[in-house]
């Protein structure tokens, strides 16, 4: 019986978590579902309870800092989970570093990092890195024949990194860039920018914005009477984005995560088991699955696999074990979670390869696979 004792889990502080999402403001129809799925997360994890405090950012970057600044010096929190948006992620980079806390971002983050990079090393992000979105779209316009395209994005940063990524492939690939419009995620129309956009008949015109945002240039390029491909981030994966798009979205397509697309993904592919679980738990208490619910599921996951090895080491609410929860999540390997297969490293904070995306149709309202990676 002492035996037994000597190697049972000690009892010891709650492991506290701090969530930081956009359940207001532009990107609502993504912070959201991503707070609903987090709501599922399970109270207990390797023998310790685990408490969550949730703050809302209002898709503000100011207001993700102080958020961020309050969950690591008043809360105390082991790990943060969050931002929602590419511009709140970046302006609490600072906080992380300082405070030496790991946080797990909602939102892409660079294409690769530094194994020297003081600030980065504390922040992974579970959705796929720029590179990985842009190669397989473009690989998709090839096949569709498109040999020019113009680019409506989101003036931000995730606007301006997913171009980036965007141009790069297109270049490589012999596709002309038109034009790049940008608009405000808070703007009411895009109407100049979409008639600029049209000029010269591109062959598929591509919108880079997220959410409910995005639906509006798409519906005004149908209106004025595009006929060419149009093509959204994976950003816009989610049933907000197909209410307010209605009939005008259908027949565009995307690069989103297969948990879309769960049930007609063939038998064998890495990520189904988990897709479908994800989406039976998360459709019978909130309804239709989102792509951002999910990838606050995998952020789970990633804690889930990452606690046991730091309480090897560490009592939560140290900073010790803060450093033990980096160290475990950087040691991810091949962690199946609902979007993707999770390899993670020094230099790759997000893990995520091809597999962690399809291509996307919709159709008359809903996701049709088009294209998966091949996983054999």
């Amino acid at each position: 019986m002492l035996a037994v004792i000597s190697t049972a889990p000690v009892a010891q502080a709650d492991i506290t978590i701090g969530v930081n999402t956009s359940t207001t403001g532009p990107a609502a129809s993504l912070g959201i579902p991503e707070k609903n799925s987090l709501l599922l997360a399970p109270p207990v994890i390797a023998g310790q309870k685990v408490r969550y405090i949730f703050y809302d950012d209002a898709t503000d970057t100011s207001n993700a800092v102080m958020n961020v600044k309050r969950l690591v010096s008043e809360d105390k929190v082991d790990l943060l989970i969050g931002p929602t948006t590419v511009p709140t992620c970046m302006a609490v980079v600072e906080t992380v570093a300082e405070s030496r806390t790991p946080m797990i971002q909602l939102s892409p983050g660079p294409t690769a990092i530094s194994a020297g990079d003081a600030k980065r090393k504390w922040i992974f992000n579970v959705p796929a890195n720029n590179d990985v979105y842009a190669a397989p779209m473009v690989n998709h316009m090839v096949q569709k024949g498109v040999k020019t395209v113009s680019v409506i994005a989101v003036d931000d940063a995730y606007g301006e990194t997913s171009t980036v990524a965007y141009r790069k492939f297109a270049d490589q690939k012999g596709i002309k860039t038109l034009t790049v419009e940008k608009y405000k995620r808070t703007d009411t129309s895009a109407l100049g920018q979409v008639l600029h956009a049209m000029q010269g008949n591109p062959d598929a015109i591509y919108v880079l914005s997220s959410g409910t945002p995005a639906a509006m240039p798409h519906r005004l390029l149908v209106e004025r009477g595009y006929k060419g491909i149009i093509y959204q981030s994976g950003a816009a994966a989610n049933s907000d984005f197909l209410r307010v798009g209605g009939k005008a979205v259908d027949g565009g397509y995307l690069p989103a995560s297969p948990v879309l697309v769960a049930e007609q993904m063939p038998d064998g592919y890495p990520t189904k088991k988990a897709a479908l679980e994800f989406a039976k738990s998360y459709e019978a208490k909130y309804g239709p699955r989102s792509h951002f619910a999910a990838l606050a599921w995998d952020a789970v996951k990633l804690l889930e696999a990452a606690v046991p090895v730091a309480l090897k080491s560490a009592t939560p609410g140290t900073e010790k074990f803060r450093a033990a929860l980096r160290d475990a999540i950087e040691q991810t390997k091949g962690l199946k979670g609902a979007t993707a297969v999770f390899t993670m490293s020094p230099t790759d904070h997000s893990g995520v390869n091809e597999l962690g995306l399809a291509m996307v149709r919709i159709e008359n309202g809903k996701w049709k696979l088009d294209t998966h990676a091949d996983y054999k």
